[in-house]
């Protein structure tokens, strides 16, 4: 799937960008100043241009109404109204930009493009009028091909350059994305460098993105070219698509700065395949990596939770910094991802990133993101909007697929903030319904100054039993030390095996006598021991289970959307009655309740999927890797794979892209069994 119009139908679908096999992601942090006081970093030379000298911001319609008729004139003035009305436009959102499918197939007698009269009865010039009087700019699409990706066929712009640039400038177009499809196989180099000439000799200034997916490695050749580039295939909105794309532009930072950006594609925030704390790593990672920020959603349509996702300026920020570093990859230990953006005003943005299914505790230090040596640091929590101290840990426990964003800087005025306090879980938080589990919460003083009458409580949901079963309260915490609370915890006899919500909430005083109170949500779940002898795991119940496409499937292939709608699971010519059928990137997890010894299956790439696809396999036992296949392609046979999960309490079967984004990614756990 290249570009987002290849996704109106699977048929449609093409392929992702190749591996970026020779980029590595950083496994250290960034350079540690010398100086004991931050240091203002110099800014990278203004392009010469002046454009897009921070990453654009603005709306794009494909991700939310693809090539449908509800995508016309209205619906693009109504963002705009939007973008005024609901503050968009002041948090720096500027680009109202069209996508495909705003044309008529045809062009005209001279040749010139024609705007589609049913969608935009008033043509582009008219609906760019509107949008200048807001104080905003206008975006249109078209590709450096014959026609454009939709399978309508609509013009593209390969041997009309100059005619569409100036037709586009004459529009009063601010911004053109420039699409890959159909490009009759002449070199990208070529094709892109001509529309930047014919966009240059119109006179106009028009930010030029250039949407190449990444076949050819356009962050190597296209800083003169274009303003931004895409860097993958393209984004859908659910979580493995997303984590797929985010992986593959991590270590691509070298190449961002001001007027040349890393284009991972646009924002799913508020479109409803992910959850509102998968959106807000979506936005935070974005954020870090300093990317585009282009919202996909219909803001018509869109939540409070999706605005206040969309609007949060210092996140913003962070991604609009003026230095224009991309954040680099400090930790990335089984999924706990520690990403720090350098700040213009020395100060760090840190992610903290949980890649996985359950709660993480994710930890990293101010000297590890580069930041000097000093007696203490301000942590300002940028989604909680609340400033702390910390000695100079920085940590948290993360929510499933959650992201902490902190910003931290040796501040002297680090003592006018109460100390940082870490919530957190001490043992699995799994529980058999009608049987008393202990659960073990830590409360950690992270700063450098004490924190005073420090409690805690834990509530459960209704018809729950918790009950401390140590003290809830404690004087003081000095730097670094905990407040540990065993609680007792039942669930009632019956209750179904599954996900269910805990809040723990902590109370406590700085030494000025601030109040704060802090709380995180912790997930419990009932559980049932895995049975003695061997099992088929597509017979068992899971404790989570995500698929980059579709559901995971029991006992049949992945069949990308509706759950039931794959086909028996064949490898290699070979039919299996049993196992998983899963859409990288996939995570299936199972409780074992440190009862269960190994896990074998035949493994690959599903031959629904024909030549295509490219996958690897992996079992974790607990937080340990202690089996995996490397790359496989539809071309190779089915793999054993065995594993020894022995003493763990989870086990997780995980299928990952190959390195090349998650296209016909089709993979099966042929006969997959445990023993116990």
């Amino acid at each position: 799937m290249r570009h987002p119009h290849t996704r109106t139908t699977r048929t449609h679908r093409r392929r992702l960008v190749g591996a970026l096999a020779a980029a590595l992601l950083c496994a250290a942090g960034l350079a540690v100043p010398a100086a004991a006081v931050p240091v203002r970093a110099a800014a990278a030379p203004a392009p010469a241009d002046g454009l897009a000298l921070t990453p654009p911001m603005g709306f794009n319609n494909w991700n939310s109404t693809h090539c449908r008729a509800e995508f016309n004139e209205d619906m693009v003035k109504g963002i705009a109204d939007l973008f005024v009305e609901k503050g968009l436009k002041d948090a720096g959102y500027q680009y109202v930009n069209l996508d495909d499918c705003w044309a008529l197939p045809s062009r005209d007698a001279n040749g010139k493009l024609v705007p589609d009269p049913a969608r935009f009865p008033n043509g582009i010039k008219a609906v760019a009028d509107y949008i200048h009087a807001k104080g905003l700019k206008l975006g249109i699409y078209t590709s450096a091909g014959t026609k454009t990706c939709n399978s309508a066929g609509f013009p593209g712009a390969l041997g009309h350059e100059y005619s569409d640039a100036q037709q586009f400038a004459d529009w009063g177009v601010d911004y053109l994305k420039y699409d890959n499809c159909n490009n009759q196989g002449v070199d990208a180099k070529q094709r892109y460098t001509t529309m930047r000439d014919a966009l240059k000799a119109t006179g106009r200034p028009i930010v030029y993105s250039i949407c190449e997916w990444g076949q050819n490695k356009p962050w190597e050749w296209a800083t003169d070219i274009g303003q931004l580039w895409r860097t993958t295939g393209d984004i859908s909105d659910n979580w493995g698509s997303m984590l797929s794309i985010l992986k593959q532009n991590l270590p691509l930072a070298p190449y961002a700065g001001p007027g040349h950006w890393n284009d991972p594609d646009m924002l799913e925030v508020g479109n409803g395949g992910m959850t509102d704390t998968e959106y807000r790593s979506h936005f935070s990672m974005w954020s870090v990596m300093a990317a585009p920020l282009l919202i996909g959603s219909d803001l018509r349509k869109a939540s409070q939770a999706t605005f206040d996702i969309l609007d949060n300026k210092e996140v913003i920020a962070v991604d609009q910094d003026p230095l224009g570093k991309q954040g680099t990859v400090v930790s990335s230990e089984a999924g706990r991802w520690v990403v720090a953006k350098e700040m213009s005003d020395g100060s760090r943005a840190v992610a903290l990133f949980n890649e996985s299914s359950s709660a993480q505790r994710i930890a990293t230090t101010a000297r590890a993101v580069g930041l000097p040596e000093a007696d203490a640091y301000t942590l300002r929590d940028l989604w909680q909007h609340r400033s702390y101290n910390t000695a100079s840990t920085i940590s948290a426990t993360v929510p499933a697929h959650g992201t902490v964003l902190v910003r931290v800087s040796a501040d002297r005025r680090w003592a006018a903030n109460p100390p940082a306090v870490e919530l957190g879980l001490d043992s699995g938080p799994y529980v058999e319904a009608g049987t008393p589990a202990t659960l073990t919460t830590t409360v950690t003083d992270l700063g450098r100054t004490p924190a005073r009458r420090v409690s805690v409580s834990l509530g459960g949901p209704e018809g729950w039993t918790v009950t401390p079963a140590s003290p809830t309260v404690k004087d003081a915490l000095p730097t670094g030390s905990s407040l540990r609370t065993d609680w007792t915890v039942t669930a009632p006899p019956g209750t179904p095996t599954g996900s269910y919500d805990l809040t723990l909430r902590a109370d406590y005083r700085s030494p000025t006598g601030q109040e704060v109170a802090g709380s995180l949500p912790l997930t419990a779940h009932v559980v049932v021991p895995p049975p003695s002898g061997t099992s088929y795991l597509g017979d068992l119940p899971w404790l989570s289970a995500t698929s980059g496409w579709g559901p995971v499937e029991r006992n049949t292939s992945n069949g990308e959307s509706a759950a039931g709608d794959g086909n028996p699971i064949t490898l290699g010519g070979v039919v299996y009655a049993r196992g998983l059928g899963v859409h990288a990137q996939s995570d299936v997890a199972y409780y074992t309740g440190k009862a269960c010894e190994t896990v074998t299956a035949d493994v690959g790439v599903d031959d629904e999927k024909g030549a295509n696809g490219t996958v690897a396999f992996e079992v974790w036992a607990d937080d340990t890797l202690v089996a995996s296949t490397g790359v496989l392609t539809n071309a190779m046979p089915p793999q054993p794979l065995t594993a020894n999960v022995t003493g763990a309490e989870v086990v997780r079967l995980v299928v990952t892209d190959g390195g090349d984004g998650i296209d016909s990614d089709h993979a099966d756990w042929a006969d997959a069994r445990i023993g116990c």
